[in-house]
């Protein structure tokens, strides 16, 4: 059945085209992460990449699929569209004009999305500005990240970055148009799963260090499976729940019009159980993240440090009730059971055994708690599955974020939507699709 959905791919004009599309547009995207900025030492990045791993900087780049140790021109990744499109998704809920202006149609989207990239140029002017004060600061022995750290170089970096993210957004709004999937998504999942291979192989360096001592491999074999047995289970039971949902069914009113009668169907409203994403774990991160860094920075507070320092006891339940709260925050801001409900009773449908109006705004906000509070546990759970697997199994913390975090949570969404999106092409043309008989003539 796949061999034959692969098939599909290739031999429909259209779908190949777009396919090949979207791979050399990401091939187009890997090459920026090695152009360095100019007036960098690279002698230095070598060692500092090492040294940074696990720290926020890793972080940053696993959510936005950049890499801040390489200092490159792509070093902010797309972070600073991603933080406008999060901004402006909640000030559309919040400010009348927005969204009055979501509601216009097409010509109401673009516009929002006009703003959207006006306000990540002006976070790319900030951020870099961060991130070139950073790297000013970085040294290395005797030698410094940055020689020569004057204006002129603060502000070519600042432009360098800047015009970096603007054309991966630019690339990734082609993949949209001309591709297959969301061109954003897919550059960040580029991104993880290029760290992947350089995580994988520490496994293959221990085999080989072994073999080259005189010492049997076993246990490092051992080891490589187990972690391998871990990232599929792990993997499988993302997928499980991302495409879980909570159906509602809706019944449709019956009209008579003359001696026809229409209506009476009956379908279900789908309530995914992760409604928020990965946007939990990304708030947490950043509300546990930088509050602490000022707040430790303060003479007399720099024990608070201690007591959230990353995988303490303290950090992890701070981390979970973050996660939970952020989780029902997202939920009610991207799901109104009150507009819901008036939407079902204007186009004549209802909830069987539920009265429309008030009645069926309050059950859908009964059913979102709790799916809510599924989705929140669930993400929680993903996101210290590191920490579990480092402390009871012994592995390095920077090998077991492969295994849960963000990372896993956007690889897993982006592929299954990146699948399903190229399935409606193959279904549309009557070809086999990657998991399901044939569905011709429906």
């Amino acid at each position: 059945m796949i061999g034959t959905a692969l098939r599909g791919i290739f031999t429909l004009p259209d779908l190949r085209k777009r396919v090949l599309i979207t791979f050399a547009l990401l091939a187009v995207s890997r090459i920026g992460f090695w152009i360095t900025v100019p007036g960098v030492n690279y002698d230095v990045i070598e060692e500092i990449a090492g040294r940074q791993a696990g720290t926020w900087i890793d972080f940053i780049g696993i959510v936005t699929g950049g890499r801040l140790t390489n200092a490159s021109i792509f070093s902010l990744g797309v972070m600073p569209y991603i933080s406008a499109s999060i901004i402006f998704t909640m000030l559309v809920k919040l400010v009348p004009s927005l969204e009055r202006l979501q509601k216009e149609g097409p010509q109401g989207y673009r516009k929002i999305q006009q703003y959207e990239r006006y306000a990540t140029v002006l976070i790319c002017i900030i951020q870099s500005s961060f991130i070139v004060a950073w790297m000013t600061s970085v040294t290395a022995g005797n030698e410094r990240l940055v020689p020569n750290a004057t204006f002129s170089f603060r502000l070519m970096a600042i432009v360098s970055m800047t015009a970096g993210t603007v054309f991966l957004m630019w690339l990734g709004e082609q993949i949209t148009e001309f591709g297959i999937g969301n061109g954003i998504s897919l550059l960040i999942m580029n991104g993880i799963v290029a760290r992947m291979p350089g995580k994988f192989s520490m496994f293959i360096s221990n085999i080989a260090r072994a073999v080259r001592q005189g010492v049997n491999p076993a246990k490092e074999v051992t080891e490589l499976a187990i972690f391998v047995l871990l990232f599929v289970g792990i993997v499988a039971f993302v997928v499980l729940i991302t495409q879980g949902q909570r159906r509602i069914p809706v019944q449709q009113q019956k009209q008579t019009r003359g001696r026809r009668v229409y209506g009476g169907m009956r379908y279900y409203l789908p309530l995914r159980v992760n409604q928020g994403g990965v946007m939990p774990i990304i708030f947490a991160q950043a509300i546990l993240m930088l509050p602490i860094a000022i707040i430790s920075s303060i003479p007399g507070l720099q024990s608070i440090r201690f007591w959230f320092n990353y995988g303490t006891f303290w950090y992890i339940f701070a981390y979970v009730l973050l996660i939970l709260f952020f989780e029902y925050f997202w939920t009610a801001l991207v799901f109104n059971p009150i507009e819901m409900a008036n939407q079902l009773q204007e186009h004549g449908n209802f909830i069987p055994g539920i009265r429309p109006g008030r009645r069926t705004a309050e059950m859908l906000e009964y059913i979102l708690n709790r799916v809510a509070l599924a989705g929140g546990t669930f993400v929680a759970f993903i996101a210290i599955v590191p920490q579990i697997v480092s402390s009871l199994m012994g592995y390095d913390i920077f090998l077991a974020t492969i295994l849960g975090g963000t990372g896993i949570l956007i690889v897993v969404g982006v592929a299954l939507e990146f699948v399903q999106r190229v399935e409606a092409q193959l279904l549309a043309r009557e070809y086999e699709g990657f998991m399901r008989k044939p569905m011709r003539g429906r």
